[in-house]
């Protein structure tokens, strides 16, 4: 099988089973979260004794270790009320950089493309208070926009994947005609 066609359905199967599973895959991701904050507790405390710091360079260090260690601890006993938080979070997001995108476009009267960046505003305004609104809901339906992304990104791949393949098939095949010479002057 063509490389590019492997590349293709590395995107493609996830897509697929981000669509099938959307609840599963939020749960997972969040249980990546808590494992990586744990791994990241214990680097972080083992680093903080292994270099040569001070007495309020260690603190510090093991600070964050203790609450790396303890968010670990948190996402993975609550696995679902840290996609809740994260949506929370992008949900504030959306809905200030919403807020600020379409006052800029009101405000400035010289700004290009006034209109599309206003609407662009209110698009992003309207975004964060649904997450806001429904956080958990608007991340299963962020999971499956996911999804559909990497499954139309998947098959756009395996389609320029052959495609490129039949481009070199021709040009292999192609007769060589060889190299023009001038004559000597």
């Amino acid at each position: 099988m063509a490389l590019g066609v492997r590349l293709a359905l590395v995107t493609l199967i996830p897509g697929i089973l981000v669509l099938v599973w959307p609840d599963e895959t939020l749960h997972i991701l969040a249980v990546i979260i808590g494992l990586q904050l744990l791994v990241a507790g214990v680097f972080r405390f083992v680093t903080a004794f292994s270099h040569s710091q001070d007495g309020g360079g260690r603190l510090a260090s093991v600070l964050v270790a203790l609450l790396a260690l303890l968010a670990g601890v948190l996402v993975l006993r609550h696995p679902m009320q840290t996609i809740g938080a994260l949506s929370l979070i992008l949900g504030v997001f959306w809905l200030i950089t919403g807020v600020l995108t379409a006052y800029v476009a009101i405000a400035d009267r010289g700004l290009a493309h006034r209109g599309l960046l206003f609407g662009l505003g209110v698009l992003g305004t309207v975004a964060g208070i649904v997450v806001l609104c429904f956080p958990v809901d608007s991340a299963v339906a962020l999971t499956r926009l996911l999804g559909l992304w990497l499954v139309l990104l998947g098959v756009f791949e395996v389609v320029v994947a052959f495609a490129l393949r039949s481009s070199t098939r021709s040009i292999r095949s192609a007769p060589r005609s060889e190299p023009r010479r001038e004559p000597p002057t």
